[in-house]
């Protein structure tokens, strides 16, 4: 297994290296270098430290694996792949993705799931371990969006306004919701048999990643949260 140190390079000196590599590589001593593996595809990676904003932007394929926590906007804009981040990810994760899988095992920053969509036969899905931030899937249009706050289950999921212009798409959290206040275009409802098979698709890889009990995940209440309305700002615009 090839192995790449990072001190000292520039995002695009480290890239450049990574595009050359023909096997599963690990990167040392990573401390904040931006835009690691963006726009790269068939890559397998595994990341030792803490990597900058934006880790794998415009993925196109590939395995990105974090063996720690990383920043901002991890998979901004990715059309294909899947990061594993093992532990917490900052603010705007998955943001305007349209395919591939981001799985964290621990919480999320602000705005995750921002603009998510889906295209064409793409469903990016984004699961996270913990707990996310307020405006949770902002103006969602695609793709799935999982919160399953293993670590604190007495804490509310997720944070103030979630799912704000929601108008696509699917959210699933592992919780009643009783205390969360959702927007007047959203639907959530407590799930059912189907949503919970069609859960257990999307799970069994996770806990596969992080060593965890998919039926002990199962085994508690969950609320899936829908657009209402494919136009959810119609009534704002249009007179009646």
């Amino acid at each position: 297994m090839e192995s790449i140190c990072t001190k000292g390079l520039t995002h695009r000196a480290l890239n450049e290296l990574i595009r050359r590599t023909r096997e599963p590589c690990i990167l040392e001593d990573v401390c904040g270098e931006r835009f690691i593996a963006a726009g790269t595809s068939g890559k397998e990676l595994t990341i030792h430290g803490v990597p900058g904003n934006a880790l794998g932007a415009y993925l196109n394929g590939g395995t990105l694996s974090v063996l720690g926590n990383a920043q901002d906007a991890v998979g901004d804009t990715m059309n294909d792949g899947t990061i594993v981040v093992h532990g917490n990810i900052g603010d705007a994760a998955g943001y305007a993705m349209r395919g591939g899988r981001i799985y964290v095992r621990g919480d999320a920053g602000y705005r995750a799931g921002i603009h998510m969509k889906a295209y064409e036969d793409k469903v990016p899905l984004m699961v996270i371990g913990g707990r996310a931030g307020s405006f949770l899937g902002e103006y969602q249009a695609g793709g799935v969006i999982i919160v399953l706050n293993l670590d604190e289950p007495e804490e509310k999921c997720v944070g103030f306004f979630p799912c704000t212009g929601m108008h696509g798409g699917k959210m699933f959290l592992r919780s009643a919701c009783r205390d969360i206040e959702f927007p007047e275009q959203v639907t959530a409802r407590p799930a059912s048999p189907e949503d919970l098979a069609e859960l257990r698709g999307y799970l069994e890889a996770y806990c596969g990643l992080f060593g965890l009990d998919l039926e002990a995940i199962l085994n508690a209440d969950f609320t899936v949260v829908t657009p209402d309305s494919k136009n959810p700002y119609r009534q704002m615009y249009v007179a009646n």
